[in-house]
């Protein structure tokens, strides 16, 4: 299964480039924000078709929920709205790269403290080079 979570992490991450480059074209046509909520729009129909059909889970628990787990929705739209408002500027390959190192330096930090219930892991030579190896790539895309 560890695999199996390695090729669909790969395969995110070319949809996420296809996604940036299709609503950076969709964002120059129909706005920014309104983009962005069509994204929202759209994944909300086919999650709760695909919820209606086959979730297994208990929904009505959210309120029992931490509060701040909650914040996963807030973020998902800063990132996408990030994304569709700089494509048009920088490009698809700049614009994920960024991502990617702001991915990678938040998760070493949360990983660091063991923030948001994630399993500790110290930061070391190696994912310090990891970072310093991305902002190379960015200034090489660039």
């Amino acid at each position: 299964m560890r695999y199996i979570s390695y090729i669909l992490a790969l395969l995110a991450g070319a949809a996420l480039s296809f996604e940036g480059a299709i609503y950076g074209e969709l964002g120059k046509t129909i706005g920014k924000l309104e983009t962005s909520f069509y994204n929202f729009f759209i994944g909300s129909i086919i999650l709760g078709l695909l919820w209606l059909f086959f979730g297994k889970g208990k929904f009505s628990y959210i309120v029992e929920a931490p509060k701040w787990t909650l914040l996963g929705g807030v973020l998902g739209v800063v990132y996408l709205t990030s994304i569709v408002i700089s494509v048009p500027f920088v490009g698809v390959g700049i614009t994920m790269v960024a991502v990617i190192i702001g991915q990678l330096v938040m998760s070493i930090v949360i990983e660091h403290y063991g923030w948001l219930g994630s399993k500790k892991s110290r930061v070391n030579k190696e994912k310090i080079f990891a970072v310093i190896s991305m902002i190379i790539a960015l200034i090489l895309v660039y």
